[in-house]
């Protein structure tokens, strides 16, 4: 089973890619699951005033994707398929999507993800398929 050396290096990975620049988040990786945290900014909101869902699925495809990926310490996953719920809006605060593992194979990967508010109310959930690539985890990825 990966470790926590694993883990710290998977959560300076996310923290890496360039689109977290705008999104601005915060990750924490343990075994078969991840949390992501962002902070609801102004730029998020639609026209009715409410964060646009594509932050909403940013957040738990985030979440269940590393939790998958705590899982193999050789190569990265991709999202294969990810279907999203929305249940309640979100206008101020933060979105917190925690994403876990929940079947496991040799090429595919299930992970279910639920994004609370501020206040810890369900605001969406999504549950997705992932499987493995041939794309390695090193220092060229920002795995380091």
């Amino acid at each position: 089973m990966p470790g926590e050396e694993h883990f710290r290096k998977l959560e300076r990975l996310y923290l890496k890619a360039p689109t977290n620049l705008y999104y601005r988040p915060s990750i924490a990786v343990g075994p078969g699951r991840a949390e992501i945290r962002i902070p609801v900014r102004p730029e998020f909101l639609h026209a009715a005033g409410a964060v646009h869902g594509s932050v909403y699925f940013k957040a738990l495809d985030d979440a269940a994707f590393f939790a998958v990926n705590s899982l193999l310490e050789d190569v990265l996953v991709l999202t294969a398929s990810f279907t999203l719920y929305f249940t309640r809006p979100v206008a101020e605060g933060e979105i917190r999507a925690t994403g876990t593992v929940v079947h496991q194979a040799i090429r595919v990967y299930v992970a279910e993800a639920r994004a609370t508010d501020g206040e810890g109310r369900l605001v969406a959930a999504g549950s997705g398929t992932f499987m493995p690539t041939r794309i390695g985890l090193t220092p060229a990825v920002g795995y380091e």
